[in-house]
């Protein structure tokens, strides 16, 4: 019997999170405010966590991850497994043992992905610094649903404002959300200024994820009891999700195997960065096994890594952020709905964004009818039996696409990616657009 499942006992489960700005040859360019206006650090300081706010700038390499949070992220399910893809390899008839594909599940968290990692974090955060509520944007849902479970496993609310082309095409997504109790509104939406003003110009605004994390900030800075939670991007997020990264390590351990490629979707980064950066650790520290290339993957509607400029820009809509140091395409940038929405976000994370100047992180991206990555998503599915969401689609297509160019030019290859989150709740969009249903 060929094992393909390769796991992590609970007493194995990392006990630090990876802070990568310790490695980085040269300081990461801090945040700061533009030449007019207000003070935006003033403004976040009203708005996000503490705790967040000080981990944003941390200089040791290890974080200690808290006794409760492990207990929250054992309950969660972690650690959780790699897999050898074995059937997708035999389906793709690739040369035995030549081109090794794995990939993790992150799909396994009560929520469906691995949003939980941070949330379960910000929201413990959240209760001992005495809020009584978490308030946040989401793209696909993914983060709305790991927050509101966050929030409901430790007695706060949760307030979700969510892209308003998703959240009407995700009713299922929704009824999870309020099953935990949370308040969801479509954004932009009447609760906020913000919202109001944009709805007033289009009515029928599809929304982004940009003026989301707008009306979620407003809504903070209004709201004297809640705070402020981000589902990616800034450097506290980051962190806390390489305990994806640091499993996989381990699990590469165990086996006696390195990937030669990571592959993993792309909006924000969070997922991509949880997922690569305890490697890049390793390969900037020259411990690396081999010379790994970290591939994140895009959708043309906003490939922030592939048509960017490398330049200081707002976060969000409304300008209520510091100015970043990223890879944007502009944060009133108008960009075309696609099913992946949690990839439809106007800039990539300063971490992710400054490896990518740096030449240790490339990119790619898929045209905007997501034709081909729901297809490759199909091919995967009937090899590997489980559903991936749209976003992590694109990291199976990639993965499946390099795999067979390595077949093609005879190379030896290990492949690994990042199944981000599962698709049961996205069914509508496989069904239109690999069916043509409606």
């Amino acid at each position: 019997m060929r094992i393909n499942q390769i796991t992590l006992s609970p007493d194995e489960l990392p006990r630090a999170w990876y802070n990568i700005l310790a490695d980085l040859p040269e300081s990461l360019p801090p945040p700061k405010n533009p030449e007019s206006g207000p003070d935006r650090f003033e403004t976040l300081q009203k708005t996000m966590l503490k705790t967040a706010l000080e981990q944003e700038f941390i200089k040791e390499r290890w974080v200690k991850i808290p006794d409760e949070i492990l207990d929250l992220y054992i309950q969660a399910g972690r650690p959780r497994p790699l897999y050898r893809a074995l059937r997708l390899e035999r389906a793709l008839k690739l040369p035995e043992n030549k081109i090794r594909l794995y990939y993790k599940r992150e799909d396994l968290s009560p929520t469906g992905s691995h949003k939980v990692n941070t949330a379960l974090a910000q929201v413990y955060y959240a209760a001992k610094e005495g809020f009584e509520a978490v308030v946040t944007e989401t793209g696909a849902g993914q983060w709305g649903s790991a927050l509101s479970y966050a929030a409901s496993l430790m007695g706060l609310k949760a307030i979700i404002f969510w892209v308003k082309f998703a959240h009407d095409w995700k009713p299922d997504r929704r009824t999870l959300m309020k099953l935990y109790g949370a308040e969801v509104y479509p954004s932009p939406s009447d609760k906020t200024e913000v919202g109001r003003k944009i709805l007033k110009e289009n009515p029928n605004h599809p929304g982004n994820l940009g003026i989301a994390v707008s009306e979620g900030l407003e809504y903070a800075l209004t709201h004297e009891e809640a705070v402020y939670c981000l589902g990616s991007v800034l450097n506290h997020v980051l962190l806390h999700q390489t305990i994806i990264g640091l499993e996989a390590l381990e699990q590469f351990r165990k086996i006696d195997d390195y990937p030669d490629i990571m592959i993993s979707c792309l909006g924000g980064g969070s997922n991509f960065g949880g997922f690569v950066l305890p490697f890049i650790g390793e390969k900037l520290r020259r411990k690396a096994e081999k010379d790994t290339k970290f591939i994140a993957v895009q959708s043309e509607a906003s490939a922030s890594l592939v048509r960017g400029e490398y330049k200081y820009d707002f976060a969000d809509h409304a300008e209520m952020t510091p100015l970043l140091k990223m890879y944007t395409l502009g944060h009133r940038v108008e960009m075309p709905t696609i099913y992946a929405e949690g990839l439809r976000y106007h800039a990539a994370a300063p971490i992710i964004s400054y490896l990518r100047n740096k030449g240790i992180v490339d990119a790619v991206a898929y045209p905007v009818d997501e034709k081909h990555v729901f297809e490759r998503a199909k091919l995967f599915v009937q090899a590997e039996g489980f559903i991936p969401a749209p976003e992590s689609a694109y990291g199976i297509a990639y993965a499946i696409d390099r795999a067979l160019e390595a077949k093609e030019k005879g190379e030896e290859l290990v492949i690994a990616f990042n199944v981000s989150g599962h698709g049961f709740l996205d069914l509508f969009a496989y069904r239109k657009i690999l069916f043509g249903e409606k």
